[in-house]
């Protein structure tokens, strides 16, 4: 066999594994930066328990995510003024957190109002892991 085709098949290899990692779009880089700034791999299983826990320290109207986004990720929620938001999960709305400026916004917004703090990045990575899935 000559050296060309003993290389073919690395060729293609790395030909399909740079295709993959070109084909990660922005939600995967920004899960993937919160999961390193986190030090530890995204749970869904987590990302789940903590949309949809009660938590303490935040505005008393809004204790949870499901507050305002209600229990069902793939539906519409409604600000506490009524105003519609569009549902969280991403295949109801595929360009949910692609843009990492609005991301960043409404985490801070919204973790201040339901923790009374920012959220970590290990909660953001879970949260998207698990809206990413769903």
């Amino acid at each position: 066999m000559t050296r060309s085709r003993l290389l073919a098949p690395l060729a293609v290899t790395a030909a399909l594994v740079a295709g993959t990692a070109l084909a990660a779009g922005p939600r995967d880089t920004l899960l993937a930066g919160y999961a390193a700034a986190a030090g530890a791999p995204a749970s869904a299983a987590r990302g789940e328990a903590f949309f949809t826990a009660t938590h303490a320290g935040g505005k008393p109207d809004t204790p949870s995510c499901t507050a305002c986004h209600g229990t069902d990720p793939r539906s519409a929620g409604r600000t506490r003024a009524g105003k519609p938001i569009e549902p969280m999960a991403v295949s109801a709305n595929p360009a949910r957190f692609t843009d990492p400026d609005k991301v960043e916004k409404w985490f801070r917004r919204n973790c201040n109002s339901v923790l009374g703090r920012e959220c970590s990045a290990a909660e953001k990575a879970d949260v998207i892991a698990w809206l990413a899935g769903r």
